[in-house]
């Protein structure tokens, strides 16, 4: 009996012993440092966490993409400059502070809202499945199934994404989005201002604040390319703080199943607004799918400078002959 008493203390003495090493035990016997550049954080990478895919170019933050279930739709954020290393977009701005970053989302869509911040019982795109795909020193895709979803409803789509984030070279990279999206109703659009592929620009780079709103048409401000048909639409001004000129701009495919027409504001937001300018309803049967590209390329420079026109149609290159792959 004394034996086993004698045991237990010896046993309790060990146990606060080795904790308090580990308490007052010096970080390097935990985790080991590194004095230079972690081999394989070089060039484009990638982390996927609790539903986020998160990017970095040489192990700095580049981009996040933000698809954890709870939230109102995925989105990106932030999508930074090569040059300034801060967002091109912003997450939440006045006015509309729940436009977030580049998003896909519509109002109205079959009695739903699938984009206003008044939660997801009005309407939510819902993330089911985030997955990465293959990956080089300069590139990396992931993959993103959605169900649209609202409380009581049935759920008017779904939507499969593949997105490829591409370094180009050191004055632009893209992200390439393709999107298929399956009717899971018969579904029927007669107007929706709301829509469909859209981001909102940081407010250093729009119009109201000093920047520039330009097409591939050469229209410049809202006046200028509201309603009008362009290859691509975006923003670009000297950034705030730093003397660099940086731009972001959405770029549509022609195999698009609708026109090419901008919704802009000198706010800050624009979209190839496939649902305002309609002259008679959109509808798309029950079973059947549809197919969208876009490329979002930010860069360094004025359009011009950083020859958007050139990698737009390096893009619609890239793509020609090839087959869905969603």
């Amino acid at each position: 009996m004394q034996e086993k008493k004698i045991n237990r203390r010896n046993a309790i003495k060990w146990s606060l012993a080795t904790g308090l090493f580990a308490a007052t035990a010096p970080p390097k016997l935990w985790a080991k440092d590194f004095k230079k550049p972690v081999p394989g954080s070089e060039g484009l990478t990638s982390y996927l966490k609790d539903g986020q895919v998160q990017l970095r170019l040489n192990n700095m933050p580049l981009s996040a993409y933000r698809a954890n279930p709870s939230l109102k739709y995925p989105y990106f954020y932030p999508l930074n400059g090569l040059a300034s290393g801060t967002s091109l977009t912003t997450e939440s701005s006045l006015p509309y502070p729940h436009h977030r970053g580049l998003w896909l989302g519509c109002q109205p869509l079959n009695g739903g809202d699938y984009w206003a911040d008044n939660g997801p019982e009005s309407g939510q795109v819902r993330s089911e499945k985030l997955e990465l795909g293959q990956k080089t020193e300069n590139s990396t895709e992931f993959f993103n199934n959605c169900t649209w979803v609202r409380k009581d409803a049935p759920s008017p789509w779904a939507d499969e994404r593949k997105f490829t984030v591409t370094i180009l070279d050191k004055r632009v990279w893209v992200i390439d989005a393709e999107i298929k999206l399956t009717a899971s109703e018969d579904i029927e659009i007669k107007k929706a201002k709301h829509s469909f592929f859209a981001l909102r620009a940081a407010a250093d780079i729009s119009p109201a604040y000093g920047g520039v709103l330009m097409n591939s048409e050469g229209g410049v401000g809202a006046e200028e390319t509201l309603g009008k048909e362009a290859k691509w639409c975006g923003y670009h001004g000297k950034r705030s703080g730093r003397n660099v000129v940086e731009g972001i701009a959405i770029m549509t495919h022609p195999d698009n199943p609708w026109k090419s027409t901008w919704l802009t504001r000198d706010y800050g937001h624009l979209s190839p607004s496939p649902f305002y300018f309609l002259d008679e309803p959109w509808r798309l049967s029950k079973g059947k799918s549809i197919n969208v590209k876009y490329r979002v390329a930010l860069h360094i420079g004025t359009p011009k400078k950083a020859d958007l026109d050139g990698v737009y149609e390096q893009w619609i290159e890239s793509t020609a002959g090839k087959a869905k792959i969603l």
